[in-house]
C-alpha cells in the first residue's frame, strides 16, 4: 500500500473517531489533542522497546504489542501530517536527503571517520 493510500485509510478511521468525540463532548479533537494522543502512544511504545531490550518487564505477547504500538504511532503521524497540511512524503524524502548530506563527510561505505 502506498503512503497516500495509508493516509486515506487513516483519515477514514479518524473521521469515525471524530464522530464518537462529537457524540461524547460536542466536538472533535483539535490538532493539539491529536498530538497529545500521539505523545501517549510514544510513551507506550517506549515502555515496550525497553521491555524488548530487557530493561523492564514486558507482556507475554511483547512482539505483537510492539507491532501494534508502532502502527498506532504511524496512524497518528499520518493523521497529524494531514490535519497540519504537511506533505509527509515530500518532507520525509527531504529530511532523508538532509541527513544523508550531513553524514556524507563523516561516513563513507566501508569507512567511518572519527570526526566529532
Amino acid at each position: 500500500m502506498e503512503l497516500t493510500e495509508l493516509t486515506c485509510h487513516a483519515m477514514e478511521l479518524r473521521e469515525r473517531f471524530a464522530a464518537v468525540e462529537i457524540a461524547r463532548s460536542g466536538r472533535p479533537w483539535s490538532r493539539a489533542e491529536l498530538a497529545q494522543g500521539f505523545v501517549g502512544d510514544v510513551g507506550d511504545l517506549m515502555k515496550l522497546v525497553m521491555a524488548k531490550d530487557g530493561r523492564r518487564p514486558g507482556p507475554v505477547d511483547l512482539d505483537a504489542r510492539l507491532a501494534h504500538e508502532l502502527a498506532d504511532c504511524l496512524w497518528s503521524v499520518l493523521v497529524l501530517a494531514k490535519v497540519c497540511d504537511v506533505d509527509l512524503e515530500r518532507a520525509f524524502l527531504t529530511t532523508l536527503d538532509e541527513l544523508t548530506a550531513t553524514l556524507a563527510p563523516v561516513v563513507t561505505p566501508g569507512k567511518v571517520s572519527r570526526h566529532t
